[in-house]
């Protein structure tokens, strides 16, 4: 009889023992699975992959300065507009040539005519000139050699831009190109009043 209270004290103390164990192990799990949850992630207005459309802000010429060495930025191109693309973060403008902001005509036509050229490629940025926001000014290539200037240039949707380019891209301009793209052949003239007057009509609208 004592032989069997006691073992029957002992199963006692064995069932005990695996609950306070299972309610441990179930409060630690719970904290962990707590602490580890990642924060989901936000996209934001200036993020690549958020839908929202936005016209890049421009390079700022007067604070560039050239790199006293070549610096190559290589990877899949995120395009921004007709001659601005984002790789690997850094904002880059196509060297040399103007193509229409978003919001002017021709605009989206010279973007998608971009993202045509840039998809599925990865882009080589050979970056000559940074202003004081880290956006650069670089030559970028296809995987094939094609320069991304000269092809925007040939499909009559960016043209040269001759003060920063020494005119290199000027013979390759459609011939209407710079009167589709009046309003960037106004801007290189220095006629920015036509820009305020093209600004005032499609507000009007």
């Amino acid at each position: 009889m004592e032989l069997l209270l006691a073992f029957l004290a002992l199963v006692g103390c064995l069932v005990l023992a695996i609950c306070i164990s299972r309610s441990s192990k179930g409060r630690s799990s719970s904290s962990h699975s707590s602490d580890d949850q990642e924060e989901p992630y936000k996209r934001t207005r200036n993020s690549p992959s958020g839908t929202q459309e936005k016209q890049p802000k421009p390079f700022d010429a007067t604070s560039a300065r050239q790199l006293p060495e070549q610096r190559i930025i290589q990877g899949s191109a995120y395009v921004t507009d007709g001659d601005t693309i984002v790789i690997e973060r850094t904002q880059i403008r196509l060297f040399g040539v103007d193509a229409p902001e978003l919001d002017h005509p021709f605009g989206k036509k010279a973007k998608w005519a971009m993202v045509k050229l840039c998809k599925g490629h990865k882009i080589r940025a050979e970056v000559s000139d940074e202003d004081d926001y880290g956006r650069v000014v670089a030559r970028c290539y296809l995987p094939d050699g094609r320069d991304l200037s000269a092809e925007m240039v040939k499909q009559g949707l960016a043209i040269d831009w001759p003060k920063f380019s020494g005119g290199i891209y000027r013979k390759m301009e459609t011939p209407d190109a710079r009167k589709k793209l009046w309003l960037a052949d106004a801007r290189q003239k220095g006629r920015m009043h036509v820009w305020d007057k093209f600004k005032s009509s499609q507000a009007k609208r």
